[in-house]
């Protein structure tokens, strides 16, 4: 079983707290985490219908069935739960009670904000990274990582990619989809998700994508809430404090799982993979997604934006950190080229907080110059331990 960074932070949190809750996209290893950490706690997952019922109509009963210390799975499925919750965690003042693990951002986030509000420390668990695979010996190339993604099974138990991902949207759009809105053709919904998949790393345009697919910006807006509620897809907004009208303020949309972004694009083989008129966006994509788990395995707010203006000057990824801006520019080329700098200068003679910034690209050479060092792509983590100093 490979190892979480964010291990630490849950030890943590459930030191400091009596409900530790931790939300992600599904299958990206929540369960396994609090399980692993916790083996004393009980054990009750609301996908069961059996205890869903139980928790529903007997709130008390559930919890003479599964006492605290407990781990209860799924948790969005029975948020009325939380209540009681609220009321057992305040008549104890032992921490780390309850671990709460759930999959749909929104319903939860909401239902935990009215009953848990200062009881709960809440973490957010993506797919793993590829510095924990690293650490577990488990080395792939570009291609490689873009093709299968970076779902545990993947890893743990040998799923074919191509395999995995059908079952995954399968489940998703059939299942947790319905649960999340009212969708009468989800062939459209569908064919929304493969259309933003074509489009990750690029500005968010719902009204181009509307007239593409015959539904109303306002249905797609919808349904972009959805993806982003269930942890599908993370939206970068760009940066444009103190820089005036001209920076363009439309989001751009990443997939969480670049594995699934490759397999609602058609690719069934790293080879596919390298030869892919995407191959760049999509590297784009996977780069961001690890900037973001370093920084939510940390316990740490993202702080992650872009930078473009009506110029076309752009910056594919800032990190803000003590008022400070960090550019990284982000290049899915193995040969390095000094090209590859330029909106980093450039953004420095712009922002007076930019720091010395970063190209990371799927290269060897590794470069310190004067506006940017230049890293691996399997060297993201190095940029927030340097940006910590």
């Amino acid at each position: 079983m490979i190892s979480r960074q964010i291990a630490g932070e849950l030890t943590a949190t459930a030191a400091e707290f009596p409900v530790v809750t931790i939300i992600g996209p599904r299958q990206a290893g929540k369960t396994t985490l609090a399980r692993m950490h916790f083996p004393g706690h009980a054990y009750a997952n609301l996908e069961a219908p059996d205890a869903r019922q139980l928790a529903m109509s007997d709130p008390h009963a559930f919890f003479s069935q599964f006492p605290p210390p407990v781990i209860v799975d799924e948790i969005q499925r029975v948020p009325e739960l939380l209540s009681v919750i609220q009321v057992l965690a305040d008549s104890s003042r032992e921490r780390g009670q309850f671990i709460l693990t759930g999959s749909h951002q929104l319903r939860l986030q909401e239902a935990v904000s009215q009953s848990l509000a200062g009881r709960t420390a809440l973490l957010r668990l993506l797919p793993l990274s590829i510095s924990e695979l690293e650490t577990a010996g488990i080395r792939c190339t570009r291609d490689e990582y873009i093709h299968q993604g970076f779902m545990p099974r993947l890893y743990d138990e040998n799923v074919d990619p191509t395999r995995l991902y059908r079952s995954y949207c399968q489940t998703y759009i059939e299942r947790d989809i319905r649960q999340m809105i009212n969708i009468r053709r989800l062939t459209d919904f569908e064919h929304f998700m493969r259309l933003l998949a074509g489009r990750v790393g690029q500005v968010l345009n719902l009204h181009a994508l509307a007239g593409d697919l015959g539904v109303s910006s306002t249905t797609l807006k919808e349904w972009l809430s959805v993806l982003e509620a269930s942890h599908a897809v993370f939206r970068l907004n760009p940066y444009f404090e103190n820089f005036g009208k001209r920076i363009i303020k439309s989001p751009k949309i990443y997939f969480t799982d670049v594995g699934l972004a490759s397999y609602l694009l058609g690719i069934e083989s790293p080879e596919q993979a390298a030869r892919d008129p995407l191959i760049g966006n999509l590297f784009e994509n996977m780069v961001v997604i690890e900037a973001l788990k370093n920084r939510l395995n940390a316990g740490k707010e993202p702080e992650l934006y872009f930078y473009r203006d009506n110029r076309g000057d752009e910056v594919d990824l800032l990190f803000r950190r003590n008022r400070q801006l960090v550019p990284i520019e982000i290049k899915s080329a193995m040969t390095f080229n000094m090209e590859f700098v330029k909106g980093i200068s450039r953004f420095r003679k712009i922002a007076s907080n930019a720091r010395k910034g970063y190209v990371v690209y799927a290269g060897d050479l590794t470069p310190d110059l004067p506006d940017a060092r230049v890293v691996r792509f399997t060297e993201v983590d190095t940029i927030f331990k340097d940006s910590a100093s």
